[in-house]
């Protein structure tokens, strides 16, 4: 077990466990060539999306609602990823540390119309408070670090998905459930469309602008894209972990007995680390009667892997029962638990990150600077920081055109990666993406020939929160050094 050090280079510090693995490697088992087939095309479009999580979702509204004939592509039957099927229902911080509401557009109206008993949040006017009573009660519900409040609410994941796809019907994108991308279609050093897989068999689909929204960049990996892939050791951000729900408890005492009496939470604790070793403490949710478990956090396995992957998910699914016998037996307000929701979908953090045009990096930090191509802004990691510019070069490969990347393998350093993973910033670079996608469409251009100004100026008019005074509109994406 590890428990990194709360410092400047992270947010929150959880204990993360090595690779335990009770399955052989499998040893090469040498070649099959796949003959050469006709397919047939399902059809063509402006603009097709490759995944329908946060940032898939945010890239078909944003570029269909610019007139873009726009398909959406998702393999599981609902939309959201990790937002809704991860059960990562704590959504992370959209305020920086003065309180100001810099996480906007499509995440904005998200939060917002979401009903108002499927969110669960400080209240507009603690946003930014550092009152030490009002920071600390809201610590205990994933919303104060570093004695700040921050608007990071938790959410029912089911309204979610209804939200998720109720606007992304409203927008006329076409939506397409229980699909897999299999492969990119590649002609002259562009991506022209994706080979799927489904019920029905592969087929193909052509578009003028591809987004890859999978989160582990299988689209632009597979048309030959150069990605990165090196890990912060000290970081939960290469972690993997189902999460799950139990219903029937009462966090009110549960957190009146973690708050209340630190001596008995802590022997409590240990006594769970000493008898299942991989133990998890448990998160509020969006009612009082729903705890979140984010599910021992395991290090060492790959996102990319399935025999890793179907690892994590037997663990996890192991550890879920053990937990709630241990929970009902010895924590206040678990008597009466039950076992409610393991996640459908696996809690991937990271695998591959984009080699783009620019990146975010460490370096970057302390500066604050707002780069000319900025599509977004994000809350840093600790109050010593100013805010964090996303440019729009880092969701544009180095080589490759037709193709834009976002959600968590946008172009970034490790460090980065720690929070451009989020539900708010993928809901960020989603919305970039579409939004440059369908001018691309548009104008006929590549992605990376997409006027800046034009770019900022639709993203603004969208509600996203830029900083155009400190940028020169329309100026090349800058390279930034690592």
């Amino acid at each position: 077990m590890k428990t990194p050090r709360r410092g400047d280079e992270r947010l929150l510090v959880s204990d993360f466990f090595e690779a335990e693995r009770t399955r052989a490697r499998r040893a090469a088992q040498g070649t099959f060539r796949e003959a050469a087939r006709d397919i047939p095309v399902y059809g063509q479009c402006d603009v097709l999306v490759v995944g329908g999580g946060p940032s898939g979702t945010a890239a078909a509204v944003a570029a269909a609602r610019m007139g873009a004939d726009v398909v959406l592509l998702e393999r599981y039957n609902h939309l959201g990823g990790l937002s809704t099927g991860g059960l990562v229902i704590w959504i992370d911080r959209m305020t920086d540390w003065a309180g100001r509401h810099v996480i906007r557009g499509f995440a904005e109206e998200v939060l917002d119309r979401l009903p108002a008993d499927a969110v669960a949040g400080p209240a507009r006017e603690e946003w930014g408070s550092r009152d030490p009573a009002r920071a600390e009660y809201w610590s205990h519900r994933t919303a104060s670090y570093h004695g700040v409040v921050t608007w990071s609410p938790t959410i029912d994941p089911e309204r979610l998905k209804l939200l998720s796809q109720a606007l992304v019907l409203e927008s006329k994108a076409h939506l397409v459930f229980h699909t897999w991308a299999a492969l990119p279609i590649v002609g002259e050093g562009a991506v022209r469309g994706a080979i799927f897989e489904s019920k029905a068999g592969r087929q193909a689909i052509f578009a003028k602008v591809v987004v890859d929204a999978t989160g582990d960049g299988d689209v632009f990996a597979r048309a030959g894209a150069a990605f990165e892939s090196d890990v912060e050791e000290h970081d939960i951000h290469h972690c993997m972990n189902t999460a799950w729900l139990f219903g029937g408890v009462d966090m009110a005492r549960w957190l009146e007995f973690k708050a209340g009496q630190p001596e008995q939470f802590t022997q409590f604790m240990a006594r769970g680390r000493e008898r299942l070793r991989l133990f998890e403490r448990p998160f509020v949710s969006w009612r009082n009667d729903v705890a979140l478990f984010m599910g021992p956090r395991q290090s060492g396995f790959s996102g990319l892997d399935a025999d890793d992957q179907t690892e994590v998910e037997i663990r996890s699914h192991q550890l879920m029962a053990e937990h709630l016998d241990y929970y009902r037996a010895n924590a206040p307000g678990f008597e009466r638990a039950f076992l409610m929701l393991s996640a459908p979908q696996l809690g991937v953090r990271h695998s591959r990150r984009l080699a783009g045009v620019a990146r975010v990096t460490r370096a970057q930090w302390p500066s604050g600077t707002a780069f000319a191509d900025e599509i977004g802004v994000t809350p840093s990691v600790s109050p010593k920081f100013p805010n964090i510019s996303i440019p729009y070069g880092a969701l544009v490969p180095e080589q490759l055109d037709g193709l834009l990347a976002c959600g968590r393998h946008i172009a970034c350093d490790p460090n980065s990666h720690g929070f451009l993973r989020e539900i708010p910033q993928c809901w960020i670079t989603g919305q970039g993406a579409g939004v440059a996608a369908a001018l691309a469409a548009r104008h006929g251009v590549a992605p990376r020939s997409v006027d800046v100004g034009e770019l900022q100026t639709e993203l603004e008019r969208q509600g996203a929160h830029l900083r155009r005074a400190e940028t020169k509109t329309g100026a090349a994406a800058p390279v930034v050094q690592s």
